[in-house]
């Protein structure tokens, strides 16, 4: 799962089944993960919250600032490797 991945998520369905797949990766995959367990990924993910103004200026990425599904989907992408 990446940032890529998330560009189409429109509605909850989509996002759900995002998170379907993005919960079998950690199962299947976990050392591709950065923050593997519910505290570190948490951490992580408050962290990229806080930094998303930035995100935003920095990558143009002007839709994080409002956010929508594909929004939360991007924050549990870069909760998984975000430090």
């Amino acid at each position: 799962m990446n940032f890529e991945q998330v560009e189409d998520i429109q509605t909850k369905e989509e996002f759900a089944d995002f998170v379907e797949a993005f919960r079998k990766e950690l199962i299947l995959a976990p050392d591709e993960w950065d923050n593997p367990d519910l505290d570190r990924f948490l951490g992580a993910m408050e962290a990229w919250v806080r930094a998303i103004d930035m995100y935003a200026k920095n990558s143009g990425d002007k839709g994080v600032v409002n956010p929508s599904w594909r929004t939360f989907a991007k924050i549990l992408c870069a909760a998984k490797v975000y430090e």
